[in-house]
């Protein structure tokens, strides 16, 4: 995959990107005081889960199961008392605390998530949160900045650890235990049935939103569909656009760096696949309007999101969260509740039907971990320190534990237009 014009983006590399980082280098300043009551709030949170949790100092608590090894008990606590879960994860990727197991502790975490702050603090959390920034608001501009933060990094680290369909979203396998032999085949399987869903066939005309590699609309054009797929990576559409040439496909694939706002054109089918995560809660309505917008009479969506619990999503959406500072700028998981809620108040387009896969996502997301952590040097060989390579192995198997915990899943809808009222 490795090409001149996909090479890394060196401005987004963490070790010539300072910007970054600055806060994993150096644990935040904090008062005895302080650090002192988060010690005793984190140990009486800990006592209660079923983990290990064990100190420098020989000190443990928790009731047993996954072990978590403190080695910097006072930085670990100085971050959280000063930046909350975002130091929680700040603190992991500075190497103060480690695991055997990082997923089983995770999933412990993300399973008693709701319970890990006592009652009272949860009340006042938008006085101790941290608010996410105005900057990173998705806004037309915002959103290009998002984006690229993420997904300009660099085509060759995706493609050391993605499958070679390159899809960057969950598998749809047979069964369990996955394994890497069959995760192209389990990709094809929810591609498939993404275009089945919308009856995606010869002469079809289809609009993409948020391109990835180029999989899907590959997939789409060998059907017979045209495809106009929808971008703000320049990477991606780079890359994209040599995969569709290498297919033979240029005459019915079209991949536009544009902002799904900018879509113009109807079409007979439109399908997103876990693009409305980058989208942010202010812009749903206008996201889920020009999918309706887009959409022929007699039309149909496909759409697959990532979703999270609705109390969870409607206490946390203000929140700055460990994801959106250092992996996806900008982002917010919906609940099924939000979706129903917008596509009613804002669309014409009602849900037909919702299919959720959230174990598949935890084996996808396995795999994932397993090759990057197998290919560690290949990333360090890119310009990818340590840091970032513990920022990148914590986002996957916190991303895994979301799934495996249930705290997470996966949904793959299917909306038709409301016929107009006579």
């Amino acid at each position: 995959m490795t090409t001149a014009e996909s090479r890394p983006v060196e401005a987004s590399r963490p070790d010539t990107d300072p910007p970054r980082m600055p806060d994993v280098v150096t644990p935040p300043p904090s008062s005895w005081a302080r650090t002192a009551v988060t010690r005793s709030l984190v140990r009486r949170a800990l006592e209660r889960l079923p983990l290990q949790a064990r100190f420098a100092d020989g000190t443990r608590a928790g009731l047993g199961g996954p072990v978590m090894e403190i080695h910097d008990p006072d930085a670990f606590h100085r971050r959280i008392g000063t930046h909350g879960l975002v130091g929680f994860g700040e603190s992991y990727m500075a190497g103060e605390w480690d695991a055997p197991d990082l997923v089983a502790v995770l999933s412990v975490l993300a399973g008693n998530a709701a319970r890990l702050i006592p009652a009272p603090l949860q009340k006042l959390r938008g006085l101790w949160a941290m608010r996410r920034p105005d900057v990173q608001r998705n806004t037309p501009t915002g959103a290009r900045d998002n984006i690229s933060r993420h997904y300009d990094l660099s085509n060759d680290l995706f493609a050391l650890f993605l499958d070679d369909t390159l899809s960057y979203s969950s598998a749809l396998f047979r069964g369990f235990p996955a394994s890497w032999a069959l995760l192209a085949e389990a990709q094809h399987r929810k591609i498939d049935r993404l275009l089945d869903l919308v009856g995606a066939g010869p002469g079809t005309r289809l609009l993409e939103i948020g391109t990835g590699w180029g999989e899907l609309a590959i997939r789409a054009a060998a059907r017979g569909a045209h495809v106009t797929s929808l971008t703000l990576s320049r990477e991606q559409r780079i890359l994209a656009r040599e995969r569709v040439r290498a297919a033979g496909l240029e005459d019915r694939v079209s991949i536009e760096l544009c902002d799904y706002r900018e879509a113009v054109g109807t079409y007979d089918a439109v399908v997103s696949v876990e693009m409305i995560e980058a989208v942010g809660e202010e812009f749903w309505p206008v996201y889920f309007a020009t999918l309706d917008a887009r959409l022929a009479p007699g039309g149909r969506v496909a759409l697959q999101a990532i979703t999270m619990p609705h109390d969870r999503m409607l206490a946390s959406r203000d929140t700055f969260t460990w994801i959106q500072k250092y992996v996806f700028p900008g982002g917010l998981l919906p609940s099924v509740e939000a979706v129903d809620e917008v596509t009613r108040a804002h669309t014409t387009l009602r849900t037909v039907r919702r299919d959720g896969f959230g174990a598949h996502y935890a084996e996808t997301l396995r795999l994932w971990r397993e090759r990057f952590t197998e290919r560690a040097a290949e990333v360090a060989a890119l310009g990818f320190d340590e840091t970032f390579r513990r920022m990148w192995t914590f986002y996957l198997a916190y991303s895994e534990a979301g799934f495996r915990s249930g705290y997470l899943d996966v949904q793959q809808y299917l909306f038709e237009k409301e016929a107009p009222t006579p």
